[in-house]
């Protein structure tokens, strides 16, 4: 790395410049060409549909990947980013989507996993940076507390602490508000206004335009690993809301989506819970439930948190939310539904019928499917083709097989069907599953477990990941197959999917279901929130 004695910086000089970089791995290019430049004492926001090349750039300035070709300058001074380490050195905190907080371990023990630079650590030094960045981001933040028992909006200030336990010039913060209530990402906006009034350089990666348009100086707009739109801070403070949406969804999409899509996509990109029409208070009175759980609970588990005496009823044509901090018991609560854990107490009925004792088989017979959030490893057999994926949950049963074999026409002919009906993007049925794209192999998911005669279907995080078009895709299906009498359990991390989706929305807290909300007002989010938010709130 260039020395940085060499140069001088001016206020002129950005804090960083990014030119002409070029990255790729076997068969894609994820950063192609790509020149930005990063000012002090503003919010630069980068937006773009997942496989844009955002990621590839943060781990490039995260130290984790080195560029193929082009120059990076910290400073002015031409800069070679070769590890995490280096990266922090220079003053480059970054903040991932999701937690890196060890739970277990105390806020203070959490920041402190970086300090090697003796053999003995500081605490009392350690408390005292820690007041530091509290006052800087005008949050509370308790040092003596558990990170598993802070609220999502009170993680979030730790890994911005986290990030600048060493002094920071640059804050990368990768979607903050994906998971936060609407409280917390007002605590969050809070504090990156509190950090660019100190001349801290944030860049902020989002798909919201609203939240970008709201804490943003400038946005720079990146389309298959290419920068293809830039608005600079000056155009930004003479056009209005409207205005910025046109130019992003203009550069993200251009002629690829009719005007139908691109008015659902303006919705989803909006990224406003308040733009949500208030959902149509559906009765199920006199109706019985299609499922219910009875204080079911799940065993102890090492390594995942159990479900602890849950009860819920779900109706024929409701779609029951699940919301809460990712991992406090969702996989658990799924995979009781599903047939995949037997529960160590209470009841599952299907239908008034007691179901408890029934594998995934049996469920499955029965009507009971489950969308799994492990598309990859849990949800298909990669290395099988397309068409066998479509019917594997169907294996024995005619007319897909015949004395013991598969009927391969029988097969490719179902699969072909949904492959249609579902807009599967496939070369052909007998491609191998695992070289289609997750938004592809998310389709064949809910392809296969859609058919046959479903009752209730869990949905486990079913947009994760997936680029915006697609997600809108989901979304109806899921929507459409409630609207046709089915039931849904709904496990999302995402509040504006739950509240888009859902008729009531529960917290799932620890393992134990701790409150329920009607999603009959326009501010559900607002109230699914309280629930949500911690003793001490950020």
């Amino acid at each position: 790395m260039a020395s940085p004695d060499t140069h001088s910086p001016t206020a002129s000089t950005p804090v960083l410049s990014i030119r002409h970089i070029t990255k790729t791995f076997p068969g894609v290019i994820a950063n192609n060409d790509i020149s930005l430049d990063i000012e002090r004492g503003q919010v630069h926001c980068l937006l773009g549909e997942n496989g844009a090349g955002k990621s590839t750039l943060i781990s490039i300035l995260a130290g984790m990947q080195q560029p193929d070709e082009g120059l990076i300058e910290f400073e002015g001074v031409k800069t070679n980013i070769t590890s995490p380490r280096n990266s922090m050195d220079l003053g480059i905190g970054v903040v991932y989507q999701h937690s890196t907080l060890i739970s277990t371990m105390t806020v203070l023990e959490n920041l402190m996993l970086g300090d090697t630079g003796s053999v003995r650590l500081d605490r009392k030094g350690a408390s005292a940076r820690l007041a530091e960045l509290s006052e800087l981001l005008g949050s509370k933040i308790q040092g003596s507390a558990l990170a598993s028992d802070l609220a999502l909006g009170q993680q979030q200030q730790v890994e911005i602490a986290k990030a600048m336990w060493k002094g920071s010039k640059i804050l990368i913060l990768d979607e903050p508000t994906s998971m936060l209530t609407p409280q917390a990402i007002s605590g969050l906006e809070r504090s990156v206004a509190r950090l660019k009034n100190q001349g801290l350089a944030i860049v902020f990666i989002t798909h919201k335009l609203r939240e970008a348009y709201s804490v943003g100086d400038e946005i720079t707009v990146l389309r298959q690993g290419r920068v293809v739109k830039n608005i600079s801070a000056e155009e930004m403070q003479r056009s209005s809301e409207e205005q910025v949406r046109s130019l992003v969804l203009g550069a993200m999409f251009g002629d690829d989506i009719d005007a139908a899509g691109k008015s659902e996509i303006a919705e989803e990109i909006s990224g406003s819970v308040e733009s949500h029409r208030v959902r149509p208070d559906k009765s199920f009175s006199g109706l019985a439930p299609a499922l219910v759980l009875d204080g079911v609970s799940s065993a102890e588990s090492m390594t995942e948190t159990p479900v602890r005496e849950a009860s819920l009823q779900i109706y024929p044509g409701e779609v029951l939310g699940v919301a809460g901090i990712d991992g406090h018991g969702q996989r658990h609560l799924a995979e009781l539904v599903a047939g995949q854990r037997k529960p160590s107490n209470g009841k599952v009925l299907l239908d008034g019928e007691d179901i408890s004792g029934l594998g995934v088989r049996g469920r499955q017979r029965l009507g009971i499917r489950y969308v799994t959030d492990d598309r990859m490893h849990e949800g298909i057999v990669g290395d099988l083709s397309v068409a066998v994926n479509l019917v594997l949950k169907r294996i024995g049963a005619a007319p897909f097989w015949k004395y013991g074999r598969m009927n391969r026409s029988a097969v490719e002919e179902e699969a072909t069907s949904l492959v249609e009906l579902f807009d599967i993007r496939s070369p052909s049925v007998q491609t191998r599953a695992g070289t289609l794209s997750g938004g592809n192999i998310q389709k064949l998911l809910l392809a296969r477990e859609l058919t046959d005669e479903p009752k209730v279907v869990v949905f486990n995080k079913p947009t994760y990941g997936l680029d915006l078009k697609t997600v809108s895709k989901v979304r109806a299906i899921v929507k459409n197959f409630a609207g046709e009498g089915g039931s849904v359990l709904l496990i999302s991390t995402d509040l504006d999917e739950l509240v888009e989706l859902s008729d009531r929305i529960i917290l799932i807290s620890n393992g134990r279901l701790a409150g329920e909300v009607r999603n009959d007002s326009p501010h559900t989010a607002e109230r699914v929130g309280e629930l949500m938010l911690g003793p001490e709130a950020a």
